[in-house]
């Protein structure tokens, strides 16, 4: 199951996902981060340090992120 990073992350970057994540899939794209679901490998590993809770499996995303870019453009 691919993770998004939501709308939590506009504006707040605080770049500890980018640190952990074993495969650097979580690119800088702005006022945000994303994660390329090509390279992932849904390891949770920047769910836990995510300080907004921003990180989530696609699935569990809030309706009210829906609307928030989540991939690379």
């Amino acid at each position: 199951m691919t993770h998004l990073i939501g709308e939590p992350c506009l504006g707040v970057k605080d770049a500890s996902c980018t640190t952990v994540c074993p495969v650097s899939c979580i690119h800088d794209v702005g006022d945000r981060f994303a994660i390329d679901a090509e390279v992932c490998i849904d390891c949770g590993a920047c769910v836990v340090v995510c300080p907004v809770s921003a990180i989530l499996p696609a699935a569990d995303q809030p309706s009210e992120w829906r609307n928030t870019p989540t991939k690379l453009d």
